[in-house]
């Protein structure tokens, strides 16, 4: 750990949809490993550099949370503060539960996937169109069709997208609902996801839910219904508002200077690397994934003693100059591009072949539908989420 006394509120307040916050680079250069105090008093350390992230990032043995850990908020019930029952969370186990979910995220599922993405793309642009303009970026293609594509891939009805969103926002709380209202939501999605596991059992069908009832892993075992429940749950949690979050502050990155969107129409063939380097490039990603460090660990920068909570900063990361070439530019053509947006190692993200799917064709469908899209106000001026433990815009307000 650093010698510093100072301890340093965290989250860091977001400057808008644009612009880090100071403190990275100030952190990165004199601090790395740093002590933070989180919004329910206790202690972590920030890491802020690419290389030390990663490593923790990339262990297994490690992880998010643990008896002792240090709880997020006050309430203690966020989605760091709680495990999900039934699923392993390091070990052999998860690698097993891993296995049985990765096999759905293939990139042979994503190209097959991907015509349907693209006809509910262009759906919901026809119907933001219809409505006129100025409109919500966000609510009118960002929210809806990541929801639409999480509930096919479990079989559950996107009519319920409201309820859903709002489970969501209660485990991703930071400071915006009571404890109250989390174990109240805790609860409501429970009973929510126990009957559908409940009738999926009763009635299989072709979705990943009912893969993973009648599957078995690697070692020939099943899940047990409580695993099952906390898997949709954290898949159609996980399967949305990351994704929502990032079309809306993707397509302010590229419109918030006019250089870039026009770049991309004169050359669509740079959608993949633009997607990758929006990825990279995000200033308002969120809180970060917190690693329980059971044992000490040797870092570059310094020394974790075993029961350190560790907060790893992929945001941060991704903006560290001694890894990317001039990294406080947005390089639209970055090649290779190893940022750390979907974490790193046996805890990366698992649907990040459908996140980048997803990002990839409403950047193509905007594109090819709404050649003068633009900002209606200028991207400074966007309003920020506030009080969740996820970064990213409430609204994203476009003209055409």
């Amino acid at each position: 750990m650093t010698d510093s006394d100072q301890i340093v509120d965290y989250p860091l307040p977001p400057v808008d949809a644009i612009e880090p916050p100071p403190e990275w680079e100030e952190l990165r250069r004199q601090c790395p490993v740093a002590h933070v105090r989180l919004p329910s008093g206790d202690q972590a350390a920030l890491l802020t550099r690419y290389d030390d992230v990663r490593q923790v990032l990339s262990d297994a043995r490690f992880a998010r949370t643990a008896e002792g850990a240090a709880r997020v908020s006050a309430e203690g019930a966020g989605v760091f503060d709680r495990r999900r029952p039934g699923v392993p969370q390091s070990g052999d186990g998860h690698q097993r539960w891993r296995r049985m979910i990765t096999k759905w995220f293939t990139a042979k599922r994503m190209a097959a996937l991907r015509p349907s993405i693209e006809a509910m793309a262009d759906q919901l642009v026809d119907e933001m169109v219809e409505h006129g303009h100025p409109a919500d970026l966000k609510a009118s293609l960002g929210f809806p069709l990541p929801v639409w594509v999480i509930c096919e891939l479990l079989g559950v009805p996107a009519s319920d997208r409201e309820r859903f969103s709002y489970w969501s926002d209660t485990f991703l709380n930071l400071n915006r609902y009571s404890a109250a209202d989390m174990e109240a939501a805790q609860a409501d999605f429970t009973a929510y996801m126990s009957g559908h596991v409940e009738a999926k059992r009763a009635n299989p069908g072709t979705d990943l839910l009912s893969d993973l009832i009648t599957g078995t892993d690697s070692a020939g075992e099943r899940l047990s219904d409580e695993a099952l429940v906390s898997t949709g749950m954290g898949l159609l949690i996980a399967g949305h508002e990351t994704t929502t979050n990032m079309i809306g502050k993707m397509m302010a990155m590229l419109l918030a200077d006019r250089d870039r969107w026009e770049q991309l129409l004169a050359d669509p063939a740079l959608v993949r690397t633009a997607v990758e380097e929006t990825l990279r490039y995000d200033a308002n990603a969120g809180f970060g994934m917190m690693r329980y460090v059971t044992e000490e660990l040797e870092l570059t920068d310094g020394i974790l003693p075993a029961g350190t909570t560790a907060i790893c900063s992929m945001a941060s990361a991704n903006r560290d100059e001694r890894i990317f070439d001039d990294a406080g530019a947005m390089d639209l053509s970055r090649s290779p591009n190893v940022h750390l947006a979907f974490g790193a190692g046996p805890h990366s993200c698992i649907g990040q072949s459908l996140a980048r799917t997803e990002l990839r064709v409403v950047l193509e469908v905007l594109l090819r539908r709404l050649p003068t899209l633009a900002l209606a106000v200028p991207a400074a001026e966007l309003p920020l989420v506030e009080g969740l433990l996820v970064g990213g815009l409430r609204e994203v307000r476009v003209i055409w």
